[in-house]
C-alpha cells in the first residue's frame, strides 16, 4: 500500500509554569522559579497508508491529541520527522506550509469551541475554499458549500445560521463539511464523537465512514472509546505516557492483545451480557507524571510482570508477527 504519512521518533515537550511551591524565596530574597519540562510525546513512530483509517487509543493525557497537533503543525515538534508523501514537513515555515495545510485537515473534539460564533455556517465552510483557491470565485464557493452541507446531512437553508443555532451533532456536521471543503487527502479526527450524545455518535461515525469511501481520503482517528475505535479503524496504536505500547491491525490488537497495558486497558471496558475482551486484569497504581518519566519501560511501575530489565531499559517496538508490534521485553 502507498505510504501517505510517516511519523519518525516524534517528540513534543512543554515548559511548565512555576506553581505556588516554586514561588518560595531563597535566603537572599530572590524568587525561585524553576521551570520544569512536560514530556508529552516520547519518540512516537508509525505509518499511515493511503485510504486507511489509523487509530490512536489510550487513557486521557497519554499524548494522543498532542501527537495529532504536532503532525498537523498546530504545534512545532521538538524533534523527529513527519513525512507527507516523502517530504519532511516538520520543519516547514510560513507559506511553505500552505499546500500541506490544504491536503491535511482536522475535525476537532468540541464542535462548539472549534467554530467561530461570529460567522455564519456558509462563511465557515466557504472561507477555506477561497483561501486555498479550491473555488474559482464566491459564487462557485457558495455552490460547493450548499452541496457539502447537503452531503453531511444539513439543509441549504440553514447555511445563513450561526453555530449557536445548531445542536452538537449538527455543529459537528459543519466541522466535517469545513474539513472536506478543501478536498484533503488526509483528515485527523480528534475525539470527533466524544462530546456528542450516544444516540448521535453512530450517525456521525457512519457519515465519516461513508465520506471516506466516497472522497478517498485517509483518517488518523483519535479516541479513548475502544468500541468506536474497533468500529471504524483498520489499524490501531495503543499509547501510554506519550509512547506506543502496541500497534497492529484491528484484528491483531483486539483479538490477541499482547502488551500488559493493552490487556489492562481492554479489561477495564465494562460489558453487559457479553464476554469481556480479555481476562480481567487489575489496573494497579497511578500513571507517572510526564514531568518525571520512569527509567526503563514507562509501564513497569504498574506492570505485574516487570523484571529488572524492564526497570533499566526502555523497550523499542518489535514485530512479533506480521504487522503486529509490541514494546515489551517479556512479550513475543
Amino acid at each position: 500500500m502507498e505510504e501517505l504519512l510517516v511519523v519518525e521518533d516524534l517528540v513534543q515537550e512543554f515548559k511548565s509554569r512555576p506553581g505556588i511551591l516554586n514561588l518560595l524565596r531563597h535566603k537572599n530574597g530572590t524568587p525561585f522559579k524553576e521551570q520544569r519540562t512536560v514530556h508529552a510525546v516520547n519518540g512516537v513512530s508509525f505509518t499511515i497508508h493511503a485510504g486507511e483509517t489509523f487509530g490512536l487509543v489510550g487513557e486521557s493525557g497519554c499524548g494522543k491529541s498532542t501527537t495529532a497537533r504536532s503532525i498537523i503543525r498546530l504545534l512545532d515538534p521538538v524533534s523527529g520527522r513527519v513525512l507527507y508523501r516523502g517530504q519532511d514537513v516538520s520543519r516547514l515555515k510560513g507559506s511553505q506550509l500552505r499546500p500541506y495545510r490544504k491536503n491535511m485537515q482536522m475535525i476537532f473534539q468540541d464542535p462548539q469551541s472549534s467554530l467561530d460564533p461570529r460567522q455564519k455556517i456558509q462563511d465557515i465552510v466557504m472561507e477555506p475554499m477561497l483561501f486555498h483557491n479550491v473555488a474559482s470565485d464566491r459564487r462557485d464557493a457558495e455552490d460547493r458549500c450548499m452541496k457539502l452541507l447537503e452531503r453531511v446531512g444539513l439543509r441549504p437553508e440553514q447555511a445563513g445560521r450561526y453555530p449557536h443555532q445548531f445542536s452538537g451533532g449538527q455543529r459537528q456536521r459543519v466541522g466535517i463539511a469545513r474539513a472536506l471543503a478543501v478536498e484533503p487527502e488526509f483528515i485527523i479526527a480528534d475525539e470527533p464523537v466524544s462530546a456528542l450524545d450516544v444516540s448521535i455518535q453512530a450517525q456521525i461515525l457512519n457519515l465519516m465512514m461513508d465520506l471516506k469511501d466516497e472522497f478517498k481520503f485517509s483518517y488518523l482517528f483519535i479516541a479513548h472509546d475502544l468500541s468506536v475505535v474497533r468500529y471504524i479503524c483498520d489499524r490501531i496504536a495503543v499509547m501510554y505516557l506519550g509512547a506506543i505500547m502496541e500497534m497492529g491491525t484491528k484484528a491483531a490488537v483486539f483479538d490477541d492483545p499482547v502488551h500488559p497495558y493493552t490487556r489492562m486497558l481492554f479489561s477495564a471496558v465494562p460489558t453487559i451480557g457479553e464476554a469481556p475482551l480479555v481476562e480481567p486484569m487489575e489496573m494497579t497504581g497511578e500513571i507517572p507524571s510526564p514531568i518525571h518519566l520512569p527509567e526503563g519501560c514507562f509501564f513497569h511501575e504498574r506492570c505485574p510482570y516487570a523484571g529488572e530489565e524492564c526497570r533499566r531499559c526502555r523497550p523499542g517496538l518489535k514485530e512479533i508477527e506480521s504487522g503486529h508490534f509490541v514494546a515489551c521485553h517479556r512479550c513475543g
